[in-house]
């Protein structure tokens, strides 16, 4: 990756942002003012960071009213991360509100616009980095990912999105919405790019309890192409009985073939235990849980949110307790399932969600993040890949889940699966 042409990409946002709002800050200033460092793959090159991630002299506003002021006055360690490799910040990316949403449309602050078709949602609650990277703002954009929110805004925008094992990248300094399943990822324009991103992310966080050293000898570039000779994909099974676009079923069995000629064995996998719209309801409980506790101050605020978020913590916080465990019991179910499937499986292979992007305006689908939602709940690496669409139509997305750290095998198939 050669260095990027921030004055030109600063005048390409001047100019044709205003019709996408993927940028809520841009630091030109800053980022003409960045020296050069480091003679590094990333060295010199545009980077977006998602408004919850804190940017030293930058505001920090999640997209959340009450917080519409707050400035950062440092860095959080991915964000060092990143100095560190000489990526140059041109600015903070628009998010849906308090990062609980797939539409990043945030009231007070904006509706962010699909850059692949006018009037459509980028998907979220990264929608702003999803659209950044697809309008060739910049090439990577940090995102966040608690049930689904790198990969939904990668497969919406046709960009890639990876999603780090849990407690790869430290989330100091990251506004929190689930301590339980938020990560912290990179969307990009090619598998290699979100994983030279993602390498450059890792810092020493000491701050954040989930924080792990990872493994000798991990990376997450691949290498080399991975041989597939015996390498063992798994279709889940209650990925095969769901419901979702002709389209999405038509590139994922397309997606399988790819790798089955390549010399992988491709085959359904059971999950029993693994129901992705129970699932995927008994994580929003959680999710909506932990941010009541975490910010229990927005709740009676009249002015501190939106309604429809203040409403989002009031039902986490009036859950009940025996709701609660009920949901942490079925979630350790469906984490045991996939680690389970990952014991015969190097990689899970399905679409990355049920449907490809929709119009603002339109009832957001409730089951968006069914499929993405299965790696955070057990943790584990996971890779949204843009597929073209036999109809033509908006780019459709598969998605690789595989073992804690596999990050470099997955971005090795990613590779492989959209070579031309």
């Amino acid at each position: 990756m050669s260095a990027s042409d921030i004055p030109a990409l600063l005048d390409c946002i001047a100019r044709e942002d205003a019709a996408i709002d993927a940028f809520w800050q841009v630091d030109a200033t800053g980022a003409l003012a960045t020296p050069r460092r480091g003679t590094g793959p990333l060295a010199g090159v545009a980077i977006g960071i998602k408004d919850n991630v804190d940017v030293a002299g930058l505001r920090t506003t999640a997209g959340i009213a009450a917080f519409r002021d707050r400035v950062a006055t440092t860095d959080a360690p991915c964000v060092r991360g990143l100095r560190a490799a000489g990526l140059v910040i041109l600015g903070k990316l628009a998010m849906h509100e308090g990062a609980l949403g797939a539409t990043t449309d945030t009231p007070g602050f904006g509706r962010c616009i699909n850059p692949l078709r006018e009037g459509f949602t980028p998907g979220g609650s990264s929608g702003g980095s999803g659209a950044a990277v697809a309008a060739g703002f910049v090439p990577l954009a940090v995102g966040s990912d608690t049930m689904g929110s790198v990969r939904i805004p990668a497969a919406y925008c046709g960009v890639v999105g990876l999603k780090p094992t849990q407690g790869l990248i430290g989330r100091s300094g990251v506004v929190p919405l689930s301590p339980a399943l938020d990560t912290v990822g990179m969307l990009a324009r090619t598998p290699r790019l979100a994983a030279l991103g993602l390498e450059a992310m890792r810092w020493d966080d000491p701050e954040d309890p989930a924080w792990r050293p990872t493994p000798p000898g991990w990376r997450a570039v691949a290498e080399a192409p991975p041989r597939l000779d015996g390498l063992r994909i798994g279709l889940p099974e209650p990925v095969l009985a769901a419901t979702m676009e002709p389209e999405l079923r038509a590139v994922w069995a397309a997606a399988a073939v790819r790798l089955r000629e390549a010399g992988a064995v491709v085959e359904p996998v059971p999950m029993p235990a693994w129901n992705p719209s129970v699932a995927r309801r008994a994580g929003l409980l959680l999710v909506e849980a932990e941010a009541a506790a975490l910010h229990a101050e927005l709740v009676d605020d009249l002015h501190a949110a939106s309604p429809g978020f203040r409403a989002a913590l009031a039902y986490g916080r009036d859950a009940g307790t025996v709701r609660l465990v009920r949901a942490l019991h079925r979630l350790e179910e469906v984490k045991a399932a996939a680690l389970r499937a990952l014991q015969d499986c190097d990689a899970l292979l399905m679409p990355t969600a049920p449907q490809r992007a929709f119009a603002h305006g339109t009832p957001a689908p409730v089951d968006q993040a069914d499929f993405t939602a299965l790696a955070n709940f057990a943790g584990l690496p996971a890779i949204a890949l843009p597929w073209p669409a036999q109809d033509g139509g908006l780019p459709a997305s598969v998605q690789l889940v595989g073992r804690p750290y596999a990050e470099g095998l997955l971005v090795g198939l990613a590779e492989l699966l959209i070579a031309p």
